[in-house]
């Protein structure tokens, strides 16, 4: 049995213990906590157990939660460690922990894939580069918004080939997620310098993309606006609907009015976590301009990395096949059945 330990406990980390718990094959060995709060006591009712730095252990004792031990005796005991520390600890936590040890590790989109922070030497995508992570030691598993770009640029570039001569995508941000407790601006803001360009430029070198990102106040997804020039007469509106009509992850959506609309119709359903896991194609304004093709989706923020990190469990250390691990996260996480559900709900 393949054991697991989860170093970090917010957002992304809660929800893969989620999913880890439900796969039998997979042994949760324990998530870390490093702040003794409210979400300690979650893990706690949920079952599982707690790992802490050493010098915060008499922190979490005092407050009456019980630890099991230090997050070096999990990194021990585990086969792999799927790193969720907040953006630059797992840097941190490879030098310290993981590179002594020898310990294989999934790392999250918020780390360095270049330069001296750099983590790892490859940027997971199950739609691009699932094979290719095969029996690595360390992969950094894309963010929410380049895990999405690289489900719609590849079946696209698949599909229209040297057809297809440009890229361009507007990434509309949210400002924080359902959980956070930060404060949502009154503001536009905008990235000088998206990591999302170069980030999909890794696994995806062909593609001639430009990528720009503005933060909203909003906490309900990211909305792209994808752009797509061809050398001659764009191909027609059906032809585009098509490529993506049964991929893995994308449903393809007709009369939902914004992303709040999801994402509640997502908690009303009693999808795990108010998730859907996957980019939503909006139909009604996919937009054919003679030689150029407009596809606004929007991205669970929270929940599109999750099936994604199981799938590079399965590449990494268990070196599935893709249709096997595919069929194994649609089980997991409910993929097909979300998708028809949202589809039909939106149609």
């Amino acid at each position: 049995m393949t054991r697991v330990f989860i170093n970090g406990y917010g957002n992304i980390g809660r929800r893969l213990a989620s999913a880890i718990l439900g796969d039998k094959e997979i042994q949760l060995l324990g998530i870390a906590k490093y702040t003794a709060d409210k979400k300690t006591q979650e893990a706690l009712q949920n079952g599982l157990d707690i790992y802490v730095p050493k010098e915060k252990m008499e922190e979490f004792t005092e407050k009456s939660y019980r630890p099991i031990g230090i997050i070096e005796q999990a990194v021990e005991g585990c086969d792999i460690v799927i790193d969720a520390a907040k953006e630059g600890g797992g840097f941190l936590n490879k030098r310290k922990i993981y590179n002594p040890m020898n310990k294989p590790a999934i790392f999250q989109g918020g780390e360095h894939r270049h330069g001296k922070y750099s983590v790892a030497d490859m940027i997971h995508n199950s739609r691009v580069n699932y094979e290719k992570a095969s029996g690595r030691t360390y992969v950094i598993q894309g963010s929410c918004n380049v895990s999405g770009m690289g489900r719609i640029i590849q079946p696209m570039i698949e599909t229209f080939g040297e057809e297809i001569t440009r890229f361009d995508v507007a990434l509309i941000r949210r400002w924080a997620d359902l959980e956070d407790s930060k404060q949502v601006k009154d503001s536009i803001e905008w990235d000088v310098n998206p990591h999302h360009q170069d980030d999909v430029k890794d696994f995806i070198p062909t593609a001639n993309l430009y990528v720009d990102a503005y933060k909203v106040p909003s906490r309900m997804m990211h909305l792209h606006q994808m752009s797509i020039r061809f050398k001659t007469k764009a191909p027609n509106k059906d032809s585009i609907i098509e490529t993506f009509r049964k991929e893995f992850g994308i449903a393809i959506l007709n009369s939902a009015s914004g992303t709040a609309q999801v994402r509640k119709k997502a908690m009303e359903m009693g999808f795990s976590h108010g998730d859907t896991n996957m980019v939503h194609i909006h139909q009604e304004v996919v937009r054919v301009e003679e030689d150029t093709v407009k596809i606004p989706y929007s991205d669970d923020q929270t929940g599109m990395v999750i099936p994604e990190n199981y799938l590079l469990l399965q590449s990494m250390l268990k070196k599935l096949s893709k249709q096997d691990a595919l069929a194994k996260a649609d089980r997991l996480f409910q993929m097909s059945h979300k998708k028809k559900t949202l589809e039909e709900e939106f149609n």
